[in-house]
């Protein structure tokens, strides 16, 4: 049991550079002004897309997921004393055009510096499965639930506790 609990405990202070998918070019990403049927392209094989203001600079500015699709996708039914559009993105309306009409603002982030145990609490803590890793701003890569799920296992089975932590 000590084993277990020092391996627990070494996985908890790793940093999420150690564990992050750096593989940038392969994240579901696009550009805010995206057309809808774009977004709604990628979403059919995955279950979020990372936006960016544009693909230069790779500045992070929202996410969609497929939950944000979901409520423009649904039929919107309106009581007869509303007039005109109402402000509400709807497919059906013609009010989600681009990816930013959908796209949730406010994303919980991490840093690459960051250990794996304060990721995991902000995970805990907005109960995300996927988090993006930022660096001055620009999105380096990302950090998900199965990622760390497969490297703390791979850990148990195949790894000697007393290993250097960079073999994480």
């Amino acid at each position: 049991m000590a084993k277990k609990n020092k391996l627990i405990t070494e996985f908890y202070e790793l940093k999420v550079s150690q564990i992050m998918d750096r593989r940038v070019w392969d994240l579901p990403l696009i550009e805010e002004n995206e057309d809808i049927h774009h977004v709604l392209s990628i979403l059919g094989a995955r279950n979020h897309i990372w936006v960016v203001k544009d693909k230069k600079n790779m500045e992070l500015s929202g996410i969609i997921t497929e939950h944000d699709v979901l409520s423009i996708l649904a039929p919107k039914h309106f009581p007869s004393y509303v007039f005109g559009m109402p402000n509400i993105s709807s497919i059906q309306h013609g009010t989600a055009k681009i990816a930013e009409d959908v796209m949730s603002k406010r994303v919980i982030t991490c840093d690459p510096d960051e250990k794996i145990i304060d990721a995991l609490m902000n995970m805990l803590k907005y109960k995300l499965r996927r988090l993006p890793v930022i660096k001055e701003k620009k999105i380096v890569g990302e950090l998900t639930l199965h990622q760390l799920i497969r490297k703390y296992y791979a850990a148990t089975q195949y790894h000697s506790i007393d290993e250097d932590k960079e073999g994480w």
